[in-house]
């Protein structure tokens, strides 16, 4: 499912900004609800649940800690 969103997490990818994320959780929520553009009865909820998934996904990257390998001596 989603195939097209990319790893956000560094060092896979570098300068992860706001509109990186958001653009992740739109195609998220797209792909959820099966709607590439709601119905205009619709469209706030789907605004909801693209800032939900977009907090939740900043707080998961600030969160994970990425430990490097083993060293070579």
């Amino acid at each position: 499912m989603c195939r097209s969103i990319k790893t956000l997490r560094a060092p896979m990818t570098p300068d992860v900004g706001e509109d990186d994320i958001r653009a992740a959780a739109l195609q998220y929520v797209r792909k959820v609800s099966g709607f590439h553009a709601p119905a205009a009865h619709n469209q706030a909820v789907f605004d909801e649940a693209v800032d939900a998934v977009a907090g939740a996904t900043a707080r998961l990257l600030d969160g994970l800690v990425v430990r490097s390998g083993p060293s070579r001596t």
